[in-house]
């Protein structure tokens, strides 16, 4: 199957071949002629599967028709978790729609909101935003829901994660009823069912459909993942053998806390690695200029709180590094899911201390197989981490 099977006009079908696609994904074979149909859709798909593409394409498909657009309103809303997911979805509506004439824009935190209520004034056709700054722009009235003809949550399961459900529910409350409902998520738990269901609940006598391309337990099978056992307290040393003796050429290194990412990257330059960090006390022009260095190669590593989970499109980043294991399988899941896109090839290498032993095991359960484990010589470890048990499930999860 190819893209111009899928019902999409020529000008779209040109930008799609512009940037270099030729073959749809199993997730936009799906998603687009359903959202093409006018359906509701809730689907759930693995990060890094060309998810984006689903929503976007046949958004403008159904927009591409004479209409005139009043001022300070919008036709699509894209809500996203993050600031560098916006801008990155913003970049892709552009690619996809440079030859036709619908405009968009992003909206985030971080910035002046100034620029963004004065591209307001004239009216949006797709408008990206992140919840809190959406519902600013609203109470200062400088955009109307009143002409909104559909809804794109995406990232949903990220969204409930950062706390942003009470804010969700709140730009509904705004929305017209009459509206097409569309909502993307890496995986789907309870809260985000529940949010779905609330979310979809503006055509009850057309239920949305539901479509899933791969269980949430599974990551890409381009990624290699292997795991290396560590004391706490050799860790950067351990980082830093890697980089030289392997010759890393970049690397996305996950820690949790945003301390630690500061004194990661100071610990990296006294043995002459230079690295950046990333996290959310970084103001937004700091953070694109840091993300511009990574994606151009200019920097080579990068450290990187939770909070760029989501959102950091790389193309061929080459390997991703937890330097934390992070507490949720569904982090890991999403972390890794940074390298190994699009049928590429990706490393993934987690650092796992004693201390860790629950979350491997959590984790593991989830992937459904041991991740394999290497030794490094010059590293002994101390404290020893025992082999996981698979069918292990936390007291919260029972």
């Amino acid at each position: 199957m190819t893209f111009s099977n899928l019902g999409l006009c020529n000008p779209i079908l040109q930008a799609i071949e512009d940037s270099g696609y030729t073959t749809p994904t199993p997730i936009q074979k799906q998603a687009i002629p359903i959202i093409l149909s006018g359906k509701d859709l809730i689907a759930t798909a693995q990060t890094g599967t060309g998810k984006t593409a689903a929503f976007v394409l046949p958004i403008l498909e159904i927009f591409n028709k004479e209409r005139t657009l009043r001022g300070k309103r919008i036709r699509a809303l894209i809500l996203t978790p993050t600031r560098e997911l916006a801008v990155q979805v913003a970049a892709n509506v552009t690619a996809y729609s440079k030859h036709l004439n619908l405009s968009s824009l992003a909206v985030y935190g971080g910035v002046d909101s100034e620029a963004q209520k004065q591209r307001l004034i004239e009216g949006v056709d797709i408008l990206v935003a992140t919840p809190g700054r959406l519902l600013d722009l609203a109470h200062q009235r400088a955009l109307h829901f009143d002409e909104l003809e559909v809804l794109v949550l995406d990232e949903a399961d990220r969204m409930v994660d950062m706390g942003f459900v009470d804010d969700i529910y709140k730009i509904i409350d705004r929305l017209p009823k009459a509206r097409q409902n569309l909502l993307f998520s890496a995986t789907m738990t309870d809260d985000v069912r529940a949010l779905a269901f609330e979310f979809s609940d503006s055509k009850t006598s057309n239920p949305a459909v539901e479509i899933s391309t791969s269980p949430i337990s599974t990551t890409a099978p381009t990624i290699d993942q292997w795991l290396i056992t560590v004391d706490k307290d050799t860790k950067s040393a351990l980082l830093s053998h890697l980089i030289n003796d392997q010759q890393w050429n970049q690397a996305l290194i996950f820690i949790e806390k945003k301390h630690g990412a500061a004194k990661l990257v100071a610990q990296l330059a006294k043995r002459g690695i230079e690295a950046d960090a990333i996290h959310g006390d970084k103001s937004q022009a700091m953070r694109e200029k840091i993300l511009a260095d990574f994606k151009s190669g200019k920097l080579k590593y990068l450290v990187a709180t939770g909070v760029a989970a989501r959102g950091l499109d790389i193309g061929d980043l080459s390997r991703v590094v937890n330097y934390d294991l992070p507490f949720k399988p569904e982090e890991y899941i999403h972390r890794i899911g940074r390298t190994g896109r699009a049928g590429a090839t990706g490393e993934a290498i987690s650092f796992v201390a004693m201390g860790d032993f629950k979350n491997l095991c959590a984790i593991e359960s989830r992937l459904d197989h041991i991740i394999t484990r290497k030794e490094v010589e010059g590293f002994p470890v101390r404290k020893v981490v025992p082999v996981s048990i698979l069918n292990y499930v936390r007291k919260s999860e029972r």
